[in-house]
């Protein structure tokens, strides 16, 4: 099958992307979603892939323009398929680490026979008796121990009882000197005895063990090699026509080892088929089909950016000479549109605009809180109380002490301000009110992504209602009304967008659902106890996009 697939009569009067989106944060282009759409047609067409697919699997598609200025997709998805990472109407692999008589492949089943062998020596007849039989002996011998000194302590009573009764012989005392003598020889004959017994059977754990921890220390040297050996394989190409292997662009970025399938994702393979058969990248997307992980919230036919630990510094190196639009998201929004919604000697109340950072970050633009210092209050006695995300709008409140900042933190950590958000969410919910309690917790490998974790994350609960359902983009959606009792950051993003939760993920959620305008949600209410007077305070603010 041609790897250049061309786009039908449908495709024809789409105006071309003035520039290559940015794989960070984009709205994918119309001529991304009909190649989607192919490509789940693609998968439609064979059992095999389908199946696969249902699973769950991160996709992309390419938009490029051939030589003869032919407009057509490429399509490629992240890892393998179908245990595979060449299938026909894919691109291939930058590196292909799955070939039978490679170097890899041939690495690996050195690694796969020591993982056998040292499972062997773990279960192994000899070694088990072994270890069995020393751990009676240790048992058997500190009850022998403690039954001798319990009887020989009884006769060490019973000694000095005689002695102390008075009128023994000099040849009585002997005798009991001599016995006394005779009973401490003994313990330690035992105690010697046993412990050549013990050290007899270490000795043969031990060989087990000697060559179980060679063995270990072997497969993790052979491993970090291959590692190694695996990414200088991986030969990256720019728009430039520049070369680097992924060691060279993790260590000169970063400085360090690549990430286990780092290469592997759907975006290098695209860019990488592209620069190398001389077709001009033109706009990418990558989809998601079929079931979430676990835990993570991943919804089919959602398009979402690249993943940051193992994309980000590949990708900045393959777009290099590529006219990519700005990050949206790294640039900021208008601090200009802050209002002052109250204000007194203590605090300040602000309506945050949506792209606004609350504090300051590594990207974003101006925070609120640096707007605050520097053009409103032109003074640094200021401090933000508590956070919303960068693309949330809505209430945010600041003290101008560090006494009021205390109390209003105080106030936050013992959950006594009460909070409310409103929210446009991207269908509607089976039910119109209650209660989704789902544990959170940082999703490492794709921060900031966060993740349901049922062992390790930390209680989060949010009480939601259906105040309306409107027409959005030709689409029944549902303005909610969240309560949190918790603050777990992305709570009510990640609560809304779970299957486990609502299952409506909130419009324009460019992590958890689609990119849109903005991020349909709004801090709308506060209320909380002022940290001079004592008294009730609170603030209403209606969303935009009520």
């Amino acid at each position: 099958m041609e790897l250049l697939h061309r786009f039908g009569s449908g495709a024809e009067g789409i105006e071309l992307p003035a520039c290559f989106n940015n794989p960070f944060y984009y709205a994918p282009h119309a001529l991304c979603v009909m190649a989607a759409e192919e490509v789940r047609g693609m998968l439609s067409r064979d059992k095999v892939l389908r199946d696969e697919a249902c699973k769950g699997k991160m996709f992309g598609v390419l938009v490029v323009r051939d030589a003869a200025g032919t407009v057509g997709f490429l399509a490629a998805f992240s890892g393998l398929l179908a245990g595979s990472n060449n299938v026909a109407g894919f691109v291939p692999p930058v590196y292909d680490m799955l070939s039978p008589d490679g170097y890899f492949k041939r690495e690996e089943a050195c690694i796969s026979g020591i993982n056998d062998e040292i499972a062997a020596l773990e279960v192994c007849a000899d070694f088990v008796e072994a270890r069995s039989g020393l751990e009676e002996v240790r048992s058997a011998a500190v009850e022998a121990v403690a039954e001798m000194r319990s009887r020989f302590a009884a006769n060490k009573s019973r000694r000095a009882g005689k002695r102390a009764a008075g009128g023994l012989s000099p040849s009585e005392v002997a005798l009991l000197v001599r016995e006394s003598q005779f009973e401490k020889a003994e313990l330690a004959r035992a105690k010697r005895s046993w412990q050549n017994r013990i050290e007899a059977r270490e000795r043969v754990v031990g060989e087990y063990k000697s060559r179980i921890e060679m063995l270990s220390a072997e497969r993790r040297s052979r491993s970090v090699a291959l590692q190694q050996w695996l990414f200088q394989q991986f030969k990256i190409f720019n728009a430039l026509g520049e070369e680097k292997s992924l060691l060279e662009i993790f260590n000169e970025r970063l400085g360090v080892l690549p990430p286990a399938g780092a290469g592997e994702c759907a975006a290098p393979k695209l860019l990488q088929y592209a620069y190398k058969n001389n077709l001009q990248p033109l706009a990418m997307a990558e989809f998601w089909v079929g079931a979430s992980p676990a835990g993570e919230v991943r919804r089919d036919g959602c398009f979402y950016a690249s993943c940051k630990s193992k994309c980000e510094p590949i990708l900045s190196f393959m777009l290099q000479g590529l006219d990519v639009e700005e990050n949206a998201l790294e640039k900021g929004g208008d601090v200009n549109d802050i209002e002052i919604v109250y204000e007194d000697d203590s605090l300040i109340v602000v309506n945050k605009p949506s792209g606004v950072l609350s504090v300051p970050g590594i990207v974003g633009g101006t925070s609120v809180q640096q707007w605050l210092r520097s053009e409103y209050l032109h003074s640094n006695e200021l401090y933000v109380a508590h956070r919303l995300d960068m693309a949330t709008s809505g209430l945010l409140v600041a003290a101008k002490s560090v006494e009021a900042y205390k109390s209003l933190q105080r106030q936050f950590a013992e959950c006594k301000v009460r909070k409310s958000y409103m929210a446009l969410l991207d269908g509607v919910p089976a039910e119109h009110d209650g209660t989704v309690e789902l544990p959170l917790a940082p999703d490492y490998p794709n921060r900031p992504r966060q993740k349901v974790d049922y062992e390790t994350g930390k209680p989060a609960i949010t009480y939601y209602k259906v105040v309306d359902v409107v027409q959005y983009n030709g689409k029944e959606c549902a303005l909610v009304q969240f309560i949190p009792v918790t603050g777990r950051t992305h709570q009510l993003r990640v609560h809304a967008a779970s299957c486990e939760g609502l299952d409506c993920p909130i419009v324009g959620d460019s992590l958890y659902g689609n990119v849109a305008g903005r991020l349909m949600l709004h801090a709308a209410s506060l209320e909380f106890e002022h940290p001079s007077s004592g008294k009730k305070l609170k603030m209403e603010k209606q969303p935009p996009f009520s």
